[in-house]
């Protein structure tokens, strides 16, 4: 199962809530990420953000796909440029026709969605160096290419216990696709 979602949607903490009640591994690709490369800001102050999406795409493709996982993707996995690493458009076309994959926003409504998203933010401890007009304007960019995703949209205003009983819900017992060599971690 890939969540998908602006940073603050609850992806993570929804992913882990749904991994339990499915008795799979939860993996976050932002923690995952820090562990191969320490702080995301930090890394890309000092190698870019292109350098950035690289390695993160490179990191999402080290992923065990031999069983079932709930998988939080970085908020702007599916918006980085097609030439951000030659695998990412084969990667991300697969994620978004996968029935098991879904889109994490506060709300369907842009401005709503951009309120609720920084009031979440604010709270978390990597926000205090980012302003709330970067990362609205990084929402807003982001909003359209989240809610043109074919995959399930769920809103998350809403107790997150809620939220992954209906993402578990709808993954039923899962199948893992066939891995390729184009998009491992599927």
């Amino acid at each position: 199962i890939h969540v998908i979602g602006p940073g603050g949607a609850g992806k993570s903490t929804t992913g882990e809530i749904v991994a339990d009640l499915l008795g799979c591994p939860f993996h976050d690709l932002d923690r995952l990420f820090e562990k191969r490369h320490g702080n995301i800001d930090e890394f890309i102050a000092l190698r870019g953000y292109a350098a950035y999406a690289w390695e993160n795409v490179e990191t999402y493709q080290e992923i065990e796909a031999s069983r079932p996982a709930v998988l939080a993707l970085s908020s702007g996995f599916m918006t980085y440029p097609d030439d951000a690493h030659p695998r990412l458009p084969t990667i991300r076309q697969a994620i978004a026709t996968l029935s098991s994959t879904v889109v994490l926003l506060p709300s369907l409504d842009l401005e709503e969605c951009v309120v609720e998203t920084l009031r979440r933010q604010r709270a978390r401890p990597l926000a205090h160096h980012r302003t709330d007009a970067r990362e609205a304007e990084v929402i807003r960019q982001r909003f359209p290419v989240y809610v043109a995703l074919q995959a399930r949209k769920i809103t998350t205003m809403r107790p997150p216990a809620e939220i992954a009983a209906e993402i578990a819900a709808l993954s039923g017992p899962f199948s893992l696709p066939q891995p390729d060599s184009s998009a491992r971690a599927l």
